[in-house]
């Protein structure tokens, strides 16, 4: 069943192409990934592709724009090659923030990324876990939005840790944190931020919910610098939460963001490998587990044209 099924991989995130073909027992797609001495970027795929169901596997991580131009490139060469469709595996998607105008002037920039991936050729889309759901609205292709909670969630209910809350660090994430509730059979708040006057840089935090002597579960989709979770985390120390986790899909950690973990009140942040984690960005409070059999299975479950969706609600 697996006979014209190939998968291939960009330079953001090559072991996770190789753990994901590991899954599925098929090898990794030989290609050539290279720079001229111009800065061009340059693509050549060593092996017939021809009518093959085709899976480009690309996280966007620093750097992110070559690695945005490389995965078009790469997607333009597969088209070029006669395969019978190509989906775009995009753990983390690229420009994922950017997904509504906020301010005036700027560019709705995931929705522009979603017509550069059409462009170039790609006839379906898998993320994980998207900043904003509303995303996969962007697309005329199909999306299949895969989801982390359910492995993350599982990590703490093996751990089976009594009066577990699950938190929220915005209101934003209520919907997530009702997720991982439901697995856990635990109970949610809300921390709630609010900002005073018009000093935008003075904010008042309140919990929504019972957190006093009770372990708590933050849930996010993606940390970056840290400083929201490291708040929200100090804010729960303070209403005397008796020990803090955080399960985030998406370790960013850019800049101090490590340090900021390990000096915080926090006890452990579990975290997927849906991006690179070098080891200067890992730390004792870090956890990883390994998102490549969730995304192996949602690559074998369309090309056998099997339901995605049950994978997530078993």
């Amino acid at each position: 069943m697996l006979d014209k099924l190939k998968v291939f991989t960009g330079r953001a995130h090559p072991q996770l192409a190789n753990d994901i073909c590991k899954e599925l027992g098929i090898p990794l797609g030989k290609s050539e990934i290279m720079k001229f001495t111009n800065d061009n970027s340059f693509v050549r795929i060593h092996e017939s592709v021809r009518e093959a169901d085709v899976y480009v596997i690309q996280p966007s991580c620093q750097p992110v724009n070559d690695g945005l131009v490389e995965l078009l490139i790469m997607i333009d060469a597969l088209k070029r090659a006669s395969v019978n469709r190509l989906t775009v595996v995009a753990p983390y998607f690229p420009y994922g923030r950017s997904d509504k105008k906020d301010q005036p002037r700027i560019s709705i920039t995931a929705r522009l990324v979603a017509d550069l991936l059409e462009v170039a050729g790609a006839n379906r889309v898998v993320s994980v876990d998207l900043h904003s759901p509303q995303i996969q609205g962007f697309f005329t292709i199909p999306v299949d939005h895969l989801t982390a909670v359910t492995l993350l969630a599982n990590y703490f209910k093996e751990k089976n840790i009594p009066d577990l809350v699950v938190v929220a660090p915005d209101v934003g994430r209520a919907k997530m944190a009702r997720e991982y509730a439901k697995i856990l059979q635990a109970p949610i708040a809300i921390i709630d931020k609010r900002r005073i006057g018009n000093l935008e840089q003075v904010a008042v935090d309140n919990v929504i919910g019972d957190v006093a002597g009770k372990p708590c579960l933050l849930v996010d989709d993606e940390i970056s610098s840290g400083e929201s979770l490291v708040s929200a985390a100090n804010t729960l120390s303070r209403f005397q939460a008796s020990r803090i986790y955080a399960a985030v899909t998406h370790p960013i950690l850019s800049g101090m963001a490590p340090q900021r973990v390990e000096s915080s009140p926090i006890n452990e942040l579990i975290v997927t490998d849906s991006v690179p984690i070098p080891p200067e960005k890992q730390n004792s409070k870090i956890t990883v587990l390994s998102i490549a059999p969730v995304i192996a299975e949602a690559i074998r479950r369309i090309h056998t044209g099997d339901s995605v969706s049950i994978l997530f609600e078993n």
